[in-house]
């Protein structure tokens, strides 16, 4: 075989184990996908029992007249017991316990809810879909077995008699479970739901944003515009690039120790989440702002001195708008890696459990990524189809942020 036969059969083999590495790594990547989506979607279905809800005053302790604030209030945990009694009757107290157990524990909040935002119901009856308990709602998905010793199930034999019953009568359903988009954490699986922790990360990217952009744009231009070269200079740039690869953990131990520890800032707060997601994607800025500095051709600085701009004029009427899509494009990609950051956020305590919705970047919160880990370590099989479901809604952000900066840059971007 000739040197040239040689050449084309290597280069022949190097085209295949490319092409092998990457449907490798394609086909790993596709099942990683299908596992996430086949648990997670399970997530986004609750199931329910349909019943005749009489709104008994002698059982609700507020009127059609009061305050919508007395209402959210008061208890109706009796309300409850007697809708099960009126639905299911002639239970004794063994019975009632096991059939109530087949509904939600937040039962008495559904109750409540809806007469908050239906006043005149009180003394009426209504036909409601009330949200089944999580154990029961895995049996009608199939993730739980049903042919298997009692001792085994999570749900008894009694209880499968009630559900078989309550099913041919066509009082079970499945709907869509809004709660997942509406409610804040749960340590019950059916009503747990993502919204605090998008609110937690929406907040804390804002302020990483509102922190980290101009600082970032700012420090790359007067390093690369106005600074002259020099051993300064060198030792500030090999420390930014430096900083860009530093473990997040150090980042979130640099917000504990100076935030919170020095500054006082409140811990479990957005405020102090998005400052210390700023200060670790504040490299990445700086490094992406600088390249896309150079990218401006000379002429353009040339000719806008050369027709009489100033320095400064020049720098920002030409220089950073012509800059401005790489600038862009890193920071929305550095923004995506600080979205899926727990690291940081465990230090700073946005890992804890928090039922309500943030109302602003100073309300305790927890963020996207470390609600997935706090579902994840949770024993329910319920917790299992949210885990899946808030790494699905946590891919989906990624890939639109990551979309955006490619568009940015290709609308934005001009060709020299």
């Amino acid at each position: 075989m000739s040197s040239l036969e040689k050449r084309l059969a290597a280069e022949k083999r190097f085209k295949f184990y490319g092409m092998f590495a990457m449907s490798l790594s394609l086909f790993f990547v596709l099942i990683l996908m299908y596992k996430i989506f086949s648990t997670g979607s399970g997530a986004f279905v609750r199931t329910t029992i349909n019943a005749d809800v009489y709104f008994d005053p002698n059982f609700i302790e507020v009127s059609s007249n009061s305050s919508k604030k007395e209402i959210m209030k008061a208890s109706y945990v009796d309300l409850a017991d007697q809708v099960i009694n009126q639905n299911h009757p002639g239970l004794d107290e063994e019975n009632f316990i096991k059939v109530r157990e087949m509904y939600t524990r937040k039962f008495d909040y559904q109750l409540r809810d809806y007469i908050a935002n239906n006043p005149n119901v009180i003394g009426k009856t209504v036909n409601l879909d009330i949200s089944a308990s999580s154990d029961l709602d895995q049996i009608v998905k199939g993730n739980y077995p049903r042919n298997v010793p009692e001792a085994q199930r999570k749900i008894n034999d009694y209880q499968l008699s009630i559900l078989d019953s309550l099913d041919s009568k066509g009082k079970m359903s499945k709907t869509f479970n809004f709660w997942f988009f509406t409610n804040g954490d749960s340590r019950d699986p059916e009503t747990a739901g993502i919204l605090g922790a998008l609110m937690g990360s929406f907040y804390a990217l804002l302020i990483c944003f509102s922190f980290a952009f101009p600082i970032g744009l700012l420090a790359s231009v007067y390093l690369e515009e106005f600074v002259k070269p020099g051993k300064i200079t060198d030792i500030i740039e090999v420390n930014i690039n430096n900083l860009a690869a530093v473990p997040s953990i150090v980042y979130g131990l640099l917000g504990l120790g100076m935030l919170i520890g020095v500054f006082g800032m409140p811990y479990q707060v957005p405020l102090v989440g998005g400052l210390v997601l700023g200060f670790m994607t504040l490299p990445t800025i700086i490094i992406a702002s600088r390249a896309s500095l150079r990218g401006v051709p000379p002429s353009i600085r040339e000719g806008a001195l050369a027709v009489g701009a100033t320095k400064m004029q020049t720098v920002f009427h030409h220089v950073i708008p012509l800059s401005l899509p790489g600038t862009l494009t890193g920071t929305i990609i550095g923004m995506a890696q600080a979205l899926g950051e727990t690291a940081p956020l465990l230090l700073i305590g946005m890992v804890a459990f928090v039922m309500e919705i943030p109302g602003g970047a100073f309300d305790p919160a927890t963020g996207l990524p470390s609600q997935i880990y706090l579902w994840s370590e949770s024993a329910e099989r319920g917790f299992l189809e949210k885990t899946s479901a808030g790494i699905m809604l946590l891919l989906s952000f990624l890939i639109i942020m990551n979309t955006v900066a490619v568009l940015i840059r290709r609308k934005l971007e001009v060709k020299w």
